[in-house]
């Protein structure tokens, strides 16, 4: 069975290196492994490095460099409108909070045929309509945020205690130099001349 571990995207694939098609829907076009067939009668074995959505017009590059290109299957879904706007953003942001899948177009929300989901868009004052289209959600980005946040946060505080550490040892030093330099000069002082001793009074005393 020819293995597939990688994805063209539409813009890059060429007609003339297509052997087969493949239509899915989206839970299909969001899984790393997978045996599939090809409208043709193409074996595939999907298996993906890294997740990834497959997206209507993509290919799959066979072992050999051939192509077997995607297409996104029709699927029921509910169509979600409103006079306000305000309405529409409103659902989407319950929707998200809840960790929904979501399409966002112009003037509609897309989401999966499920009662529930009808019930709460209706309570926010919209319209529902079952439909049937290929659907291409939102794709979401929490993985990526999470870890590049992760390892920026680890190296600031690093650098930071770094240098908190480096300022303390310098104040602490330059106070203890100058401590140690007042009180020597200090000493150096008293004892020198016009310093007020006894001794250098009288010897003052005699050579007059």
């Amino acid at each position: 069975m020819p293995r597939v571990t990688t994805i063209v995207r539409k813009p890059a694939v060429k007609a003339d290196r297509v052997v087969d098609t493949i239509t899915l829907d989206h839970a299909a076009r969001n899984r790393r492994h997978a045996a599939l067939k090809g409208a043709g009668g193409t074996d595939i074995h999907l298996d993906l490095d890294m997740e990834t959505t497959i997206n209507d017009g993509d290919a799959l590059r066979l072992e050999d460099g051939q192509l077997v290109q995607v297409k996104a299957a029709a699927e029921p879904l509910l169509e979600i409108k409103a006079e306000n706007p305000l309405r529409l953003m409103r659902l989407a942001w319950h929707l998200g909070s809840n960790h929904g899948v979501v399409e966002v177009t112009g003037d509609a929300l897309y989401i999966e045929n499920n009662p529930a989901l009808a019930e709460l868009a209706r309570g926010q004052g919209c319209t529902v309509t079952p439909v049937e289209r290929p659907f291409k959600p939102e794709r979401s980005t929490h993985v990526c945020d999470h870890d590049h946040g992760h390892h920026h946060h680890h190296d600031h505080g690093h650098s930071h205690e770094h240098s908190h550490a480096h300022s303390h040892d310098h104040v602490h030093s330059h106070a203890h130099d100058h401590a140690h330099e007042h009180k020597h000069d200090h000493a150096h002082h008293e004892h020198g001349p016009g310093c007020g001793c006894g001794h250098h009074h009288h010897g003052h005393k005699h050579d007059h």
